[in-house]
């Protein structure tokens, strides 16, 4: 369940409405338990992502320039599953810095 060079993309968040023919997308790289990856689309320019794996948790903090303006940041902690088909989607509880609102978001990983 390597998830070097995966691709996924956002299906569902608590934090806003997802576009579902623009969704953000995120590609992640993992080696030695680091994770680390960048991610755009939906309200996002740029994003970045670096953190830890252990098991199917993943543990990251991320920033990213808005595209009504200004940045965002905060940490998450994220559950890997496997979809039914064989995908790999992620669970992924976050909050943004200075807001101790918790939020939801699935991602799923993109089909090739």
């Amino acid at each position: 369940m390597n998830l070097n060079g995966r691709k996924f993309v956002m299906v569902s968040s608590t934090a806003s409405d997802v576009d579902p023919d623009g969704p953000t997308e995120f590609l992640y790289w993992e080696e030695d338990g680091l994770i680390w990856g960048s991610y755009t689309g939906d309200t996002v320019t740029v994003g970045r992502f670096v953190g830890t794996r252990d098991d199917d948790q993943i543990t990251i903090s991320y920033v990213h320039a808005l595209k009504e303006g200004g940045r965002a940041g905060g940490q998450s902690s994220s559950r890997i599953e496997r979809e039914a088909d064989g995908r790999l989607r992620l669970v992924e509880e976050f909050q943004f810095d200075g807001d101790d609102t918790q939020h939801v978001s699935v991602c799923v990983e993109a089909l090739a």
